[in-house]
């Protein structure tokens, strides 16, 4: 088995902090190997590579989709931990029209299984970007006193915690801005009313997330920035990590260009 195949098993196909998982993988992947030289279907001298991995194993069970889940606006890339580790949480946001949902103007409505504090940050991250709709160069307010609609797939996995506070300032701001959040970019944080990003836990594992996911760019809090020293030194190394105090600087580094910006970027 080479070590390409290895490291596909890895990351494809297990997600879990051990290596029980990989084992069982391992094995299934001999047991046909076996069979297959024992009936003489392959020749002695078998290579499992990542070109006929799928064979043994089938199809992966994890694979990146940051790209396609935030192609559209309002979608941002966030970072959890969980049972298994840390992994990426997508938040999206839309703006409704208040009658057809059953909610007036300027409600807030949350799905996905979200626990008290993640209920908290959604209208916290609300409430930041009403409040600082210019600063954040939101020209057309109007957008943000419909009925807003706040998901945070999966909807069957319980969440909750302050974490995704920045995630969905973000997501917020892009769907008021009509401009898709890159696809390359992560980010964790607690926000506060005034817009402040506060620490959180599990710096390592949501930052061996991000890589695993195929994220280049990151922000995380400010005041976790010793926290960056238990990163091994490789995952530092794939990553552009930026360490931030105001929620405002994640959503300028997080957004993509403008259209008439991109266009002209284009044309040049």
């Amino acid at each position: 088995v080479s070590d390409e195949a290895l490291r596909e098993i890895a990351a494809n196909y297990t997600r879990e902090p051990g290596v029980r998982q990989l084992e069982r993988f391992l094995a299934k992947l001999l047991r046909k190997a076996a069979t297959k030289l024992a009936s003489a279907a392959v020749q002695p001298g078998l290579v499992i590579e990542t070109t006929n991995l799928r064979e043994y194993l089938g199809r992966p069970r994890f694979t990146p989709e940051a790209h396609e889940r935030t192609s559209v606006p309002g979608v941002a890339t966030g970072l959890a931990v969980t049972g298994l580790g840390g992994d990426v949480l997508f938040v999206e946001a839309s703006a409704l029209d208040g009658t057809s949902q059953g909610s007036g103007p300027g409600s807030l409505t949350l799905t996905g299984q979200l626990g008290e504090v993640m209920k908290e940050s959604a209208q916290i991250a609300l409430s930041y970007v009403r409040a600082h709709a210019e600063r954040l160069g939101i020209t057309d307010r109007s957008i943000l006193d419909r009925h807003i609609h706040v998901h945070v797939p999966a909807g069957a996995v319980p969440k909750d915690g302050p974490s995704a506070g920045v995630t969905m300032v973000t997501a917020l701001t892009s769907m008021a801005l009509n401009r898709p959040v890159r696809s390359d970019v992560g980010m964790t944080g607690e926000v506060t009313l005034n817009g402040r990003v506060l620490p959180i836990g599990g710096v390592k594992q949501k930052l061996l997330a991000a890589q695993r996911a195929g994220l280049t760019t990151v922000f995380v809090p400010k005041r976790n920035e010793p926290d960056l020293d238990d990163v091994p030194a490789d995952v530092l190394e794939s990553l552009t990590v930026h360490v931030v105090g105001d929620v405002r600087d994640v959503v300028l580094g997080a957004l993509s260009a403008p259209a008439a910006e991109s266009a002209g970027s284009a044309a040049a």
